[in-house]
């Protein structure tokens, strides 16, 4: 769980952090090899039955946070196989993005009813009463059920007085709006690939850190180190990531680091606002009849695989990433640029052919966080630098569920005030497939879509760190300070057209 210290997100942190101090210091495979042992230390476990599987847990997460994939355990493997190809500053993310550690996996039940010991043996016996199929029984005066007859209907749930019957579900799979997570034949937890849109949400919410997603902390390092100029694009979302500190100390954290300088993406979701705007005033209901908001990479491969018939009417609006990328490289040719900020799927978004080079390197709030520990970088310490440059209202709010739609409603205001803008939004896979079913039966003709695929927006994605309220707090207090209104003041309006021209 975000903005909770806990065993998880202590060894996620620790693998981080030492694969961000191995990039400062310079490669050297032994003391890869040697960071379980430095991770995991002593001969007695600590969190599971066996300090070897411990160790052999971190051995697979080192590797995935110097972006490689999992080894299959049928064989032999050394940990240092294939770690060669990312020991360079160019390495692309590959599929599969996020993974499971089948040894790591707690095989949690899928879907079961069972009643705890807090039943109290009550005579009413309302949970017997309810059962349609006449499963529960009575043993020693205690409720049973008899799961071979159990439909898990949970009735018997909600009429239990105590709250004793409870519904046990494999956390990662509840989690997962696109039915990806199954189970083999081992009962452990399994990712259909093909229909994973690598949003995170199963990473987050598995509680024994099985799942892993692959990260770029080594190459992103060894750009900077190479004296290459390394440009920062940081998320909006960052507000209330690092606690109360202000964008001027996190300017001075990535100079700190090395980086040529940091921009904050709330600048190309200015342009994204407006390009949407365009958009939906053209196109809805003359040539469409809706339209779907595309800063969201999760949302958008899901609407592409679920309901192909709606791609057309996805914005082909360049994401804000993108076009903040695209605008630092016109700025800066011969620049890197690397992405920071919440989301899991902006590491594959940043892969796709056609956006390589506008992106070089995508870290998440975690990862950052990792690089400045092994830094000893404490950005509240900081001296401010001058602030980032300000983006306006509508780019700033992109970061919280609601934001992006009601930026382009303004523009669209401003552009066209007689124009009435309705809005359906979602939050969540789960209930982004309910609206776009919705939009499939025709109920939302004329309408404007916000999907996100994290609940809250951006600032639940799950590469931050902060508590969701706590951060959308911060971003809400960010919104109401900025001095410009809606993405029309937006003074790089006058890059728009270049940047285009580059698609």
């Amino acid at each position: 769980m975000r903005g909770i210290d806990s065993p998880k997100s202590t060894l996620r942190t620790r693998v981080f952090t030492e694969v961000a101090r191995l990039a400062y210091e310079g490669w050297d495979a032994e003391k890869f090899q040697n960071l379980p042992y430095k991770i995991i230390p002593g001969d007695e476990a600590q969190y599971r039955d066996s300090v070897f599987v411990e160790r052999a847990i971190v051995a697979e997460r080192l590797r995935a946070a110097m972006g490689l994939s999992l080894r299959r355990f049928q064989e032999y493997s050394s940990a240092l196989s294939g770690v060669d190809a990312s020991l360079i500053d160019e390495k692309y993310y590959e599929p599969p993005l996020i993974d499971i550690i089948k040894f790591a996996c707690n095989r949690c039940p899928e879907n079961r009813v069972v009643i705890t010991n807090a039943c109290q043996h009550c005579l009413e016996h309302p949970c017997q009463e309810v059962c349609p199929k006449e499963a529960i029984s009575f043993q020693a005066g205690i409720s049973h059920i008899d799961e071979s007859k159990c439909i898990k209907c949970g009735k018997c749930i909600n009429v239990c007085s105590y709250h004793a019957i409870i519904r046990l579900e494999r956390p990662c799979a509840k989690a997962c709006g696109m039915n990806a997570i199954k189970t083999d034949s081992h009962g452990r937890a399994s990712i259909d690939h093909d229909k994973c849109v690598s949003c995170g949400m199963c990473l987050v919410n598995c509680p024994f850190g099985a799942i892993i997603d692959k990260s770029q902390i080594f190459q992103t390092i060894t750009a900077v180190k190479s004296g290459v100029p390394v440009y920062a694009a940081i998320a909006p979302a960052f507000a209330g990531q690092f606690g109360n500190v202000s964008s001027g100390q996190v300017r001075a954290a990535f100079k700190k680091l090395g980086f040529a300088d940091v921009v904050e993406v709330a600048i190309g979701a200015d342009l994204c606002t407006v390009e949407e705007a365009k958009d939906f005033l053209a196109e809805v209901p003359a040539n469409q009849p809706f339209m779907a908001t595309s800063c969201c990479p999760a949302w958008s491969v899901m609407a592409k695989k679920l309901f192909p018939e709606f791609a057309p009417y996805i914005s082909m609006a360049l994401t804000p990433m993108v076009l903040t990328g695209r605008l630092i490289k016109k700025q800066h040719p011969d620049c890197k640029v690397v992405f920071v900020g919440p989301c899991a799927a902006k590491k594959l978004e940043a892969s796709r052919r056609t956006i390589r080079s506008d992106v070089d390197f995508v870290l998440t709030f975690e990862e950052f966080s990792s690089i400045l520990e092994a830094q000893e970088i404490d950005i509240s310490a900081l001296e401010p630098d001058e602030p980032m440059e300000a983006a306006t209202r509508d780019g700033v709010g992109f970061a919280v569920s609601g934001g992006v739609a009601q930026a382009v409603e303004n523009v669209i205001h401003a552009m066209d005030p007689e124009r009435e803008v309705l809005i359906a939004r979602a939050e969540g896979l789960v209930d982004c497939r309910k609206m776009l079913a919705l939009a499939k039966a025709k109920k939302y003709n004329g309408y404007l879509l916000e999907g996100m695929a994290c609940p809250g927006g951006c600032v639940a994605g799950a590469g931050v760190i902060a508590p969701v309220k706590n951060s959308s707090a911060a971003v809400n207090k960010r919104v109401k300070d900025c001095e410009e209104t809606t993405a029309l003041s937006s003074e790089y309006l006058e890059y728009l057209e270049l940047i285009e021209k580059e698609v």
